[in-house]
């Protein structure tokens, strides 16, 4: 039984391992393997089958009377099933969908309310949001603006300017 509990240890220093050297054994692998198993031999995927190896092994050896070679066999299919599921978890966890980042463009034809009066052909600041999150921008407007109206972004000048014209109801 210590040789099983020592493999589940082994196998759980292997993930922690596989935390801080990310990678690693795919880049030793790579040139000689050129993506052959496609993340099964990813560290994280072998430190999952090497622990549920030992401890499986272990609770079949210590619950059961199947014998070393018994326990070694439940603990393989228990490795196997380990190491699948964390393939998958990870393969789930690196795809990420993620939109597209928000542009500058995107401001176009936004509302917003102006913080800092906007002289005329001057510049002032206003508030907008953008994917839903508030942004202070600087502001152009060719005539003036009091604080606290309603404006429309016309055009991104800049990553941190706008030009904007007061929305009229």
């Amino acid at each position: 039984m210590d040789w099983f509990v020592g493999l589940g240890i082994a196998g759980l220093v292997l993930l922690v391992l596989s935390l801080i050297f990310d990678g690693i054994l795919e880049g030793v692998l790579d040139g000689a393997l050129d993506g052959l198993f496609d993340g099964l031999l990813s560290l994280p995927v072998v430190a999952g089958f090497v622990s549920m190896l030992g401890f499986g092994g272990a609770i079949a050896l210590g619950t059961t009377g199947v014998g070393v070679t018994g326990a070694t066999a439940i603990g393989a299919v228990a490795g196997v099933g380990a190491g699948w599921l964390t393939l998958r978890l990870s393969r789930a966890l690196m795809r990420d969908d993620a939109d597209a980042a928000p542009r500058g463009g995107d401001l176009v034809g936004s509302s917003g309310s102006v913080v800092t009066a906007i002289p005329a052909d001057g510049y002032g600041e206003v508030l907008v949001y953008l994917a839903g999150q508030p942004l202070k921008l600087a502001a152009k407007c060719p005539v003036p603006v009091a604080r606290g109206a309603e404006i429309w972004v016309e055009s991104s000048l800049s990553a941190t300017s706008v030009a904007v014209r007061p929305v009229e109801r």
